[in-house]
């Protein structure tokens, strides 16, 4: 049987910043999952902006902590780590580190990766490899890792985009590369090795944790498919293949986890999966590249459903309600424009790249908006939400909005 960690919950409830249920201190949030318990009270007009504070490039999305906004960004040759008051936008501290990362395809040249806060530290991935650890408090910088040089892992296409996961007093990543430098496990104190494994390339996706028949388990979607593996060690549990016939693709979405059963998606053909891994060997509940096929925009599962982006970003995703056990299509709105989305309190959040942030019930009958507003401009990064308030980001700069109220 498979759960998510409750180890995880525990070890956030006791981190240095004395993270609350409301905090998003890391990638898909406080569950690893994109779903939060708090809700949210915008449904009409525009939600009121707190502030706006300067930004460099990058698809690394904000986190939120102990009353604290994180943004990971570049600037110039530089990797900054900005730290803000929530409440108001004045800068806590900031610090960075050198880069000399250059995008393959000339996308953005800045950090994907969204920092996580844990047990007194943030830790951020670089888009060129460098891994760090920071007080919390001051910035000071703890340790530093390069997962390039010291790792033997690999930038792939898009350079390194894993957002860690650290839990346990290990940071987890999914990085990519020969000779067993695929998935690591290092220790989130110091920074020295605990384990590698595996030769995959990477699949862009972060790792989510598990528990499978009581003992802790760590799921990372490589570039072949899903390997679940003990935390301690990092000894295989189980693997399951899943990935496009084509050279150029990525697997880019985190593994959904529910009970024991597993949902992977992916773009490039390939499609989505519904694995029940109760046994001792995952086996497919249903397979279907027409269901709900994530180019990059992890799902959130609400109830007994999925609710996501298929298809490829560039030719124009439907937004979609899928059913969690079957995988039928209850609805679909054709062409909406990729974008990234959440669950909060059993409404969707939804951000569309072009900055359009819209609200409504995650209700399998049918999409009906309650609201829907432009806050900022083109954007591809993820957002967070914490305590009502919504940290997003542009091309310009970061963003924090007012959403426990309507105007």
């Amino acid at each position: 049987m498979i759960r998510l960690w409750p180890v995880l919950f525990g070890l956030l409830a006791l981190a240095g910043e004395c993270l609350r249920a409301a905090d998003w201190p890391q990638w898909l949030g406080p569950q690893r999952d994109g779903t939060t318990s708090e809700s949210v009270a915008w449904t009409n007009g525009e939600p009121r902006r707190l502030w706006k504070v300067p930004a460099g490039h990058g698809f690394s999305g904000p986190a939120i902590a102990g009353g604290r906004a994180y943004l990971f960004h570049r600037r110039e040759k530089l990797e900054v780590l900005t730290v803000v008051e929530v409440a108001n936008g004045r800068i806590v501290w900031e610090t960075s580190l050198p880069t000399d990362y250059e995008d393959d395809f000339g996308f953005d040249d800045g950090p994907r990766a969204t920092p996580t806060i844990a047990d007194g530290r943030v830790v951020t991935l670089g888009a060129n490899g460098l891994l760090s650890a920071r007080d919390v408090g001051d910035g000071r910088t703890l340790w530093k890792f390069d997962v390039r040089g010291q790792a033997n892992a690999d930038k792939g296409f898009f350079g390194f985009a894993c957002s860690p996961l650290v839990i346990g007093g290990s940071v987890f990543l999914n990085l990519g590369g020969p000779a067993g430098a695929g998935v690591a496990a290092l220790d989130a104190a110091t920074g020295k090795v605990r384990w590698q494994r595996t030769d995959h390339e990477a699949g862009y996706a972060s790792p989510v944790p598990a528990e499978i028949v009581g003992t802790g388990a760590v799921l990372f979607f490589t570039r072949e498919g899903l390997v679940a593996a003990a935390p301690t060690d990092g000894h295989e549990l189980f693997s399951f293949p899943w990935r496009a016939r084509m050279s150029a693709s990525v697997n880019a979405a985190s593994p959904l986890v529910h009970g024991s059963e597993v949902f992977l998606t992916a773009s490039y053909g390939t499609g989505a999966v519904l694995l029940d891994c109760s046994g001792q060997r995952p086996k497919p509940v249903w397979s279907d590249d027409e269901a709900l096929s994530a180019h990059y925009a992890t799902p959130v599962r609400v109830g007994e459903h999925l609710f996501g982006f298929h298809g490829r970003q560039e030719q124009g995703p439907s937004l979609r309600c899928v059913e969690w056990r079957t995988g039928k299509v209850r609805w679909s709105e054709d062409r909406f424009g990729a974008g990234t989305l959440i669950a909060a309190g059993g409404r969707l959040l939804i951000l569309r790249e072009t900055g359009e942030l819209i609200i409504a019930p995650a209700d399998p009958q049918g999409f009906r908006p309650l609201a829907r507003a432009q806050i900022i401009g083109q954007n591809r990064a993820a957002f967070s939400l914490g305590d009502g308030i919504l940290c997003a980001r542009d091309k310009t700069g970061w963003f924090a909005f007012d959403l426990r109220n309507s105007k």
